[in-house]
């Protein structure tokens, strides 16, 4: 039989992904010359390294300068990518590397934006997020410290978090060894600024709440949260484990905001329902859009 063949992404889809991850991309090298590297101050990662090793080149080796090291560095998880996650990821990402590296030459001949440490940090690190996150959000990456991660915990009993986090502790100890304490403390900073950005980004502002509720009152609830919360509901069929009784579920998902609300809702129905509410990471569809209040 056959492969299926798959439709292809509409040209529109395409375009609107590249500009976002030239904007993305560009953000970031706006941070990392603008605001980052006046300061001697560094991300974590291989855009972290490829800082060091810019800032410990000689001179005569210009070559070697943080746009030609950050693709060079990259350049093998860009091939592992591909193995483990597909083309559009890849040519995604050398999208982004490419142009993180354009743009960060053509920054370097402006002066700094800021020398306050403080702001540099906070606005860096915002500005480095928001940049990243774009180009992760529409499908590529700037750092290939993750899919090492993602090929290296198969071996080892780590996480991948757990393996990114190791690597940054020796890059930023590193950072202390080359530019001073002070800076390699406030490049911490920079990362944990960056990193929250960067999940806002991808996540969304909007956040949202999945909730699993078991109740005798499934009609009543499901119900009460449509026409007072203005949420719609799925029926899940359930078999307890201890009694082996059939239960109906209730699935709702409702913004942080509602939660309050839902729960009270409940509670005044049935006290006795047994209720489980967990964040989620993205909600689609244009039924979820608008809700009573």
């Amino acid at each position: 039989m056959a492969p299926k063949q798959h439709k292809k992404e509409p040209l529109g889809h395409v375009m609107y992904r590249v500009l976002m991850i030239a904007i993305g991309a560009s953000l970031a090298a706006f941070a990392i010359e603008r605001l980052l590297v006046p300061n001697k101050m560094i991300d974590g990662g291989i855009i972290g390294i490829s800082l060091i090793l810019d800032y410990l080149t000689p001179d005569e080796w210009r070559l070697l300068n943080f746009a030609t090291l950050v693709i060079l560095l990259n350049a093998p998880f860009m091939y592992f990518g591909y193995k483990q996650i597909g083309k559009t990821f890849m040519l995604s990402t050398i999208l982004g590397v490419v142009i993180l590296g354009v743009t960060e030459r053509l920054f370097h001949h402006f002066s700094p934006l800021t020398t306050e440490p403080i702001l540099a940090t906070v606005f860096g690190g915002l500005s480095l997020g928001l940049g990243v996150g774009l180009v992760i959000r529409h499908g590529g990456s700037l750092d290939g410290t993750e899919i090492l991660g993602i090929l290296m915990t198969k071996r080892i009993p780590f996480s991948v978090g757990e393996f990114v986090m190791f690597v940054n502790v020796f890059i930023f100890g590193w950072a202390a060894f080359v530019f001073g304490l002070e800076p390699a403390m406030y490049s911490v900073m920079t990362y944990y600024i960056a990193s929250k950005t960067i999940d806002a980004v991808i996540e969304g502002l909007d956040e949202t709440r999945a909730a699993f509720i078991v109740t005798d009152h499934y009609e009543e609830i499901s119900d009460a949260i449509l026409h007072r919360l203005g949420r719609g509901t799925t029926k899940l069929l359930g078999k307890g484990g201890y009694t082996d009784e059939q239960k109906e579920i209730i699935y709702a998902v409702v913004t942080r905001l509602e939660v309050t609300k839902l729960k009270s809702i409940v509670n005044e129905i049935d006290p006795d329902a047994f209720i489980t509410i967990m964040p989620t990471h993205e909600v689609r569809g244009t039924r979820f859009k608008s809700a009573i209040h």
